[in-house]
């Protein structure tokens, strides 16, 4: 059934829908402040046993008199006058990376967690006056403790803090103003979509150093990262502007290091403390494969258009990559707030630098001022659908626990932006970071897109496309647009196709014609990022998108030694009933067709051995809903679609770690397990879903210590870290 509301629905239609909406937020508000429990609620007969909002005159979207949505379960997010493409997309801000961490950061990083005390704030949760507890918020103890300290010492110290949303008067693009459509980086960046929306106010937002546009971490292999994110959201946990919970868990979402710098879902973070993350930037396999560090294509840029060889598999190189909240129970919420960003990694491969030809540098769209990681011509594109109240603050509604739809489309937190560009080829590293919309991506004239990369990872061979395929949430396509063919004052736009109905999945993929028509009642589906050409460049474009990019690591002399199957669907049950660890939801993940279980970050569903390969099936358990699973860690290869090879489309046969089942489908992929160890997760990206019960903890060791098999689950407190046993290991995980 559509929940859309009409565009010419009347003005009582429209109050009765605005009354939904404020006591759905009373709900919301009591559960994300943690005043009552979906247990309480399924008692009083607000939430079904199923999990689902009960269908109640003037609470419930789905009640036919209560017009709750379009489609975000709220009424229409209103516009204050503004106009599509009336302001300039703003380029990432970019944190800056500072040079030896030991000296720079105070106090300095260590491998085990900093357990220094502090006096605690009694605002904090169960927390009373004269109690201390550590300044660092990572599990303490050797499990936890950073792999590899001190092999890969941290090189480059990155800071960041969490925080309600304010100006921006430190603004970075790392580019001139003229790559970035003359915005003045000096000028005061208000936090707002639109210059011409309001100031999103208190905690309405909750953004990396508080401030917009998103951020980007740039890096390069072989020189390890100490990322310290400090939480200084709100002590108080009521003080969230209506929802997201004040606790955080940093994933750098496909990063290939220690589960301790993984965000684990448990391993979460309160205000006043810090966390610090030690992203050793490696080549997989650097254990095992290449260690002489003599392949000249596992290589990392130097600062004089050199390259210096590292030991691993080049053809694991990655590039693009983001990182987010993964508070247990919460990451919608969060991420929707702001807790989102993008991280840039630089190899011999992927210099970012075009015009330097070695015969290892594949030459994309960059630039050339810099010896690597130019951005003139690299450009990070962050989408997400956003719904705003009647007072233009960010609003959200979890109830219809299928998936949360805005109505207004962002790029880089901007509303329908333009973007200058010169008559030359771009890059565009876009990522999907929604909290359940698919989008599906096309030139408003229909002229061809050159797909280079999916995921963390560019394409063995490059893909010519007018539409791109159907993208998940949290997949990144990288993309290269020529826009040389076309003159100098002409404007081209990027479209969304795809056309949702509710958060389960994408209703329908309109033709381009439909989708420009404007009679879709998506109102995010159309026009939404305008390319104006504005001039020739004044230097030659030196890039150039090879035939042969990255081939995929050979898997086939490796023996499988265990395969698995994992299905995603309805009608969960909860076998664990701790208050911290487990959650209740519509949604789970059936192991090796065992029950279809609820989250419980406690419960180990499977624990491959290190130094192994194994192949997972991931199933979809029904029809009705699409999932984009994303595996932690490990990045996989598709062998098969619905059980066939030739169902795996040319852009998808690179590396992958979100892996989209399509309704009803089922992948099949392949992965192997090496060189480093801890727990980690498989969930759906799907936010709604994951935080509605749909993920699992998998965990990998190496028989021997620190690590123990099963692993303690960490259990958090402003106070200090616990550990308890599992709750639940499941028969078929070992």
């Amino acid at each position: 059934m559509s929940i859309f509301l009409s565009g010419a629905a009347s003005a009582a239609a429209l109050r009765e829908a605005e009354c939904a909406r404020r006591n759905r937020l009373e709900v919301l508000k009591a559960l994300s402040q943690g005043q009552v429990s979906r247990r309480e609620l399924i008692r009083w007969g607000v939430f079904t046993s199923t999990g689902m909002l009960a269908a109640t005159h003037g609470l419930s979207p789905f009640v036919r008199s209560s017009w709750g949505a379009i489609p975000t379960g709220v009424p229409p997010s209103p516009m204050y006058g503004v106009q599509a493409f009336s302001t300039a997309m703003p380029r990432f801000d970019v944190l800056e990376r500072h040079s030896d961490p030991f000296t720079y950061l105070k106090p300095a990083p260590t491998a085990g967690a900093n357990l220094t005390q502090q006096v605690l704030n009694p605002a904090l949760p169960g927390v009373q006056p004269g109690d201390t507890g550590p300044i660092e918020g990572r599990p303490g103890g050797p499990i936890w403790a950073h792999q590899d300290f001190a092999l890969y010492p941290p090189r480059i110290a990155v800071v960041a803090t969490q925080d309600p949303g304010r100006g921006n008067t430190v603004y970075n693009p790392a580019v001139a103003s003229q790559y970035n459509c003359g915005i003045d980086p000096t000028a005061t960046l208000p936090c707002a979509f639109h210059p011409g929306l309001p100031t999103q106010v208190g905690n309405a937002v909750w953004t990396f150093n508080g401030t917009v546009p998103p951020k980007l971490v740039i890096g390069r292999y072989g020189e390890p990262i100490l990322f310290r994110h400090t939480n200084q959201l709100p002590w108080d946990v009521t003080q969230n502007g209506g929802f997201g919970r004040h606790t955080i868990s940093t994933h750098e979402h496909n990063g290939h290091h220690g589960a301790e710098n993984d965000g684990f879902t448990g391993a979460f973070f309160y205000p006043g403390q810090f966390y610090d993350y030690h992203w050793p930037i490696v080549l997989a396999g650097f254990r095992s494969m290449n260690t002489g560090a003599t392949n000249p294509y596992a290589a990392t840029p130097d600062d004089n258009g050199g390259k210096v060889n590292i030991p691993g598999d080049w053809h694991e190189t990655m590039s693009t990559h983001w990182f987010h909240d993964h508070m247990f129970s919460f990451t919608s919420q969060n991420v929707y707030k702001g807790n989102a960003a993008m991280f840039n990694i630089y190899s011999a491969l992927d210099r970012g630098n075009e015009g330097i030809k070695d015969g290892v540098n594949l030459r994309l769209p960059s630039g050339t001022a810099k010896s690597w990681g130019n951005l003139e011509y690299d450009v990070n594109l962050m989408l997400a659908d956003k719904a705003w109240d009647q007072y233009g603050q960010l609003a959200f509604d979890i109830f219809d626990f299928d998936g949360f739809l805005g109505d207004r489309m962002t790029v880089n937190l901007t509303y329908k932006p333009y973007f200058e560009v010169e008559r030359r080829k771009y890059r565009f590293r876009i990522l999907n970071a929604s909290v359940s919309r698919f989008f599906k991506l096309a030139l408003s004239d229909g002229s061809p897109m050159i797909q280079i990369g999916n995921d963390g990872n560019l394409l063995p061979a490059p893909v010519v496309l007018t539409e791109l395929d159907e993208q998940g949430i949290a997949e990144r396509y990288d993309i290269v647009i020529d826009f040389s063919r076309y003159p100098v004052n002409g404007k081209v736009w990027l479209v969304n196709l795809a056309e949702h109905q509710d958060g389960k999945r994408v209703a329908k993929d309109l033709r381009l014609s439909e989708a420009l028509s404007g009679q879709s009642q998506d109102p995010c589906v159309g026009r939404f990022l305008e390319f104006r050409v504005v001039r020739d460049p004044a230097d030659p474009d030196y890039s150039q998108v090879p035939a042969v990019m990255i081939p995929n690591p050979d898997l086939s002399g490796i023996p499988v030694a265990r395969e698995r199957i994992f299905e995603f669907g309805r009608g969960a049950k909860q076998t664990t009933f701790d208050e911290t660890s487990s959650a209740f939801g519509p949604w789970g993940v059936k192991t090796d067709n065992a029950d279809m279980l609820a989250a419980d970050f406690g419960r180990v569903s499977a624990a491959p051995r290190l130094g192994t390969r194994e192949i997972w099936t991931i199933r979809n358990g029904g029809g009705g809903w699409d999932h984009p699973i994303h595996i932690h860690f490990e990045e996989g290869q598709i062998l098969s679609r619905d059980g066939s090879a030739s169902k795996v489309p040319p852009w998808e046969r690179g590396r992958k770690d979100v892996y989209r089942v399509r309704p009803g489908g089922t992948v099949r992929i392949t992965m192997q397990f090496r060189d480093w160890g801890g727990m980690f997760m498989e969930h759906c990206h799907n936010t709604v879903h994951e935080d509605n019960a749909m993920l699992l903890r998998w965990e990998l060791d190496d028989g021997g210590a620190p690590f123990l098999r099963p692993l303690p689950t960490p259990i958090p407190r402003p106070q200090g870290v616990t550990f308890r046993d599992p709750t639940q290991v499941l028969r078929t995980a070992l």
